[in-house]
Parts: structure tokens; C-alpha cells; sequence
């Protein structure tokens, strides 16, 4: 995924404000499970939230939200508390949802 410029990352968390946790992460951690539902989420929505309920330190998230990210090819927009942003664009351009500006 190639880097996303700070404004197009603002317009992201701008739109992620009212969506829900489309994946949540339990005490297995990183899994391949837990990636290949993150990559049918961001097929599916391509902007998606992913909620960590029993990762508490920030060091620890930090590296999970890493691995997700590099392991699905998406982009880390943010991450408020226990809940991370991820950004992926739909390889058919027909199905794209979200239109990045500039």
C-alpha cells in the first residue's frame, strides 16, 4: 500500500468516526485467523475499525497493528484507545467506495 499523505489520513478517521469495530482482537492475538478476517473486511468495506480487548499496553498494540497492517497490505490511519484504523483501496476500481482527495 503506499503511504498516505496526513491529509488524506484525516479524511479517513473523518469518515471512520461512525462506523462500528468490524474486527475484534481476543486474548489469541495475531492469528490467521484474525488476518483473514481483517482481509475480507477490508475487501468488503475497505475502511475498517479493529477493536483490541485484551491487549492493554500500547507497546503491545503497537506491534499487532504493525503485523495487520504489513500481513494485509493496508495502511494504519489511527489508533484512539483500543481501537485501530485501517485503510485499504479495492483492486477494481469499479468497486471502490471511498475516493481519497489530492
Amino acid at each position: 500500500m503506499k503511504n498516505l499523505k496526513s491529509s488524506q489520513m484525516k479524511y479517513l478517521r473523518g469518515l471512520a468516526h461512525s462506523l462500528k469495530p468490524t474486527v475484534i482482537v481476543g486474548q489469541k492475538g495475531f492469528t490467521e485467523a484474525l488476518v483473514k478476517s481483517t482481509e475480507e473486511a477490508l475487501d468488503r468495506h475497505e475502511l475498517i475499525k479493529v477493536k483490541f480487548i485484551d491487549f492493554k499496553e500500547k507497546k503491545v498494540k503497537n506491534e499487532l497493528v504493525e503485523a495487520i497492517a504489513n500481513s494485509t497490505g493496508s495502511s494504519k490511519v489511527g489508533m484512539i484507545g483500543h481501537i485501530a484504523l485501517f485503510y485499504r483501496q479495492h483492486v477494481d476500481p469499479e468497486k471502490r467506495k471511498i475516493v481519497l482527495p489530492g
